[in-house]
C-alpha cells in the first residue's frame, strides 16, 4: 500500500506542477501533508517535518550564503573575463551561444558545486537569451545536463556516498567511468549543437543591435513538437517576457541588459559595484574558499558564510553598501531557501512514513532472478528513477547496498554496482528533490514545470548514452 500511495504521490506532484496547477513551493508543502494524513500518520506530520527541514538546513543555509557571495563576486566583477570570453565566442549566434552554454557549465562544474555552476552561467549567459528572443529553457536545460555529468567527480558527492556505502575506494570507482562520463560529455556538447541549430533557425542570424526581445508570458519550448512560434518583437528594448536585469546584479546579475534599451550590454563596464582593485583579492579568496570545499577544511555552509561575510565587508565597508548587496540578492536567497525547506516536507513524509524504504524493495524484488547476473546493468538503469524521485543519500545510502548485495549473490563485483550507480546524475540534476536546480530556474526565470518537461527527456538519454558507454567499454 505504502509503495503505491508512494508513487501516487510523486506522480502526483509532478502532474501539477508541470501543468502549472500548483506553485513547486506548495505542491511540495501540501500534497505530501496530504499523502501523510491518508497513510494514518497525520498525528506525525510534525516529527517528520521537522526531521526533513533538520537534514536539509545546511544546505539551505550553504546555498543562502553561496548565494549571496557569488552574487558578491558577480557585482564586483571576478567573473567578467570568463563572460566577455564565453559572449565573444557567441557573439549572436544562437548555435554558438547555446553550445557556450553547455561549455561554460562544464567548466564551473570542476568545482563540485551545482548552485555555483548554475549562478555563474545564468548570469552569464542569461542577457544574451533574453536579448535574442531565445529560449531559456533550452540554457537551463543544457546546463543541468553538463552539470549532471560533471557531477560525478569524486569530490561531487555521488561517488563519495558510492565508496562510502559500499566500503571501496572514490578512484576505483572512478577512474574506469572517466571515458563513459567523457562520452556522455561529448554527446552533452552534441545534444547543445542539436539545440542551437533550432534555434539558429526559428531566430535566424541576428547582429546584436538587432536582436529582439520575446515578447510573451510563455516560455518558448523548443523541441516540443518542432520549431514553435515565431517571437513577437517588443516595443523599445527593455522586454516583459523574461525577466528583468537592472544592471545592479538583481535576480541574473549584473548588466543583463541595458535599461535605456540603447543596444546590449551582457556586461556593464560601468556599473557602480565593479571594484577593479581588489580584483586579485577576490580572486584568491574565492580559490582559497574553493579549495577548502574540495579538501572539507571546514562545513560548506561555515565556508560560505564566513567568505559572505568577509566579501561583503572587504568590497563593500560602507554598511549602507553592504545593505544594498544583500538587497539586492535577498530575492533569490528568499526564493532558493523557500523551496529547499519545503521539498524538506517532502523528503520528511517519503522517508518517516515509510514509503521511500516500500518503494525501493518493491523495485529491487520486481527485478527478475534472471537478471541477477547482469546487476550492473539493472542498477545503471534503475539509477535513473531512484536518484530522480530519492535524494543521494537515499539512493546511495538505502538502495544501492541492497542491490550490491543481489550482485555480489550473482558473482557481480560492487565495483561495477558502484559505476553503475553513477549512471543517473545527468538526470538526478533536474530533481524536486536537489535544491540546486531551484537556484537555476529562479536566476533563469523560468517554471519549474516547464523545465521538467523540457529537460527530462535529454537528461534520460544523456543517462542511457553513458550506461551504453559503460557497457561498451567493459566498465559496467
Amino acid at each position: 500500500m505504502l509503495t503505491i500511495l508512494g508513487f501516487v504521490m510523486i506522480a502526483t506532484f509532478l502532474v501539477l506542477i508541470m501543468m502549472k496547477k500548483m506553485s513547486p513551493i506548495a505542491a511540495l508543502v501540501l500534497i505530501p501533508a496530504l499523502f501523510c494524513v491518508f497513510v494514518g500518520q497525520g498525528a506525525k506530520l510534525g516529527d517528520y517535518v521537522l526531521e526533513g527541514v533538520g537534514n536539509l538546513a545546511p544546505t539551505a543555509a550553504m546555498l543562502m550564503f553561496a548565494i549571496v557571495y557569488f552574487g558578491v563576486m558577480i557585482d564586483v566583477g571576478l567573473f567578467d573575463p570568463i563572460v566577455r570570453g564565453i559572449l565573444r565566442f557567441c557573439k549572436a549566434d544562437p548555435l554558438r551561444i547555446v553550445v557556450g552554454t553547455a561549455a561554460l557549465a562544464a567548466i564551473v562544474s570542476l568545482d563540485g558545486d551545482g548552485s555555483t555552476t548554475f549562478m555563474i552561467t545564468v548570469s552569464a549567459m542569461y542577457p544574451l537569451y533574453k536579448r535574442l528572443g531565445m529560449s531559456l529553457v533550452v540554457m537551463t536545460g543544457v546546463a543541468a545536463t553538463a552539470n549532471g555529468v560533471m557531477n560525478t567527480l569524486p569530490w561531487g558527492g555521488p561517488t563519495a556516498r558510492a565508496a562510502t556505502a559500499l566500503k571501496l575506494d572514490a578512484a576505483d570507482i572512478f577512474v574506469p567511468m572517466i571515458p563513459a562520463l567523457a562520452v556522455g560529455l561529448v554527446f552533452v556538447f552534441v545534444l547543445a549543437y542539436v539545440l542551437g541549430r533550432r534555434e539558429r533557425k526559428r531566430l535566424g542570424y541576428l547582429s546584436l543591435d538587432e536582436a529582439v526581445e520575446v515578447e510573451s508570458e510563455e516560455q518558448v519550448l523548443v523541441g516540443a513538437g518542432g520549431c514553435d512560434s515565431e517571437p513577437r518583437k517588443s516595443v523599445g528594448g527593455t522586454g516583459t517576457g523574461t525577466g528583468t536585469g537592472a544592471g545592479t546584479g538583481t535576480n541574473v546579475g549584473p548588466g543583463a541588459d541595458s535599461a535605456d534599451g540603447e543596444g546590449f550590454q551582457g556586461l556593464d563596464p560601468n556599473r557602480a559595484t565593479l571594484r577593479p582593485k581588489l580584483y586579485w583579492f577576490n580572486a584568491g579568496l574565492t580559490l582559497v574558499l574553493l579549495t577548502a570545499m574540495i579538501t572539507e577544511l571546514l562545513p560548506i555552509p561555515v565556508l560560505f558564510l564566513m567568505g559572505a561575510a568577509l566579501a561583503l565587508t572587504v568590497n563593500y565597508p560602507n554598511m549602507a553598501e553592504q545593505k544594498a548587496r544583500i538587497a539586492a540578492h535577498a530575492d533569490n536567497v528568499l526564493n532558493v531557501a523557500g523551496m529547499v525547506f519545503a521539498a524538506a516536507v517532502f523528503t520528511g513524509v517519503l522517508t518517516g512514513t515509510g514509503m521511500v524504504e516500500h518503494m525501493a524493495d518493491w523495485l529491487v524484488g520486481a527485478i527478475p532472478e534472471g537478471m541477477g547476473p547482469h546487476m550492473a546493468v539493472v542498477t545503471g538503469i534503475l539509477s535513473l528513477p531512484l536518484t530522480y524521485f530519492m535524494s543521494n543519500d537515499g539512493f546511495y545510502f538505502g538502495v544501492l547496498p541492497v542491490l550490491a548485495e543481489a550482485g555480489a549473490a550473482h558473482g557481480v563485483s560492487p565495483l561495477e554496482i558502484a559505476r553503475a550507480s553513477l549512471v543517473g546524475q545527468a538526470l538526478h540534476m533536474s530533481s524536486p528533490l536537489v535544491p540546486a536546480v531551484y537556484v537555476l530556474v529562479g536566476m533563469a526565470k523560468v517554471e519549474f514545470g516547464d523545465h521538467t518537461r523540457f529537460t527530462v527527456k535529454w537528461a534520460a538519454l544523456t543517462s542511457l548514452v553513458v550506461l551504453a558507454a559503460g557497457i561498451a567499454f567493459g566498465i559496467i
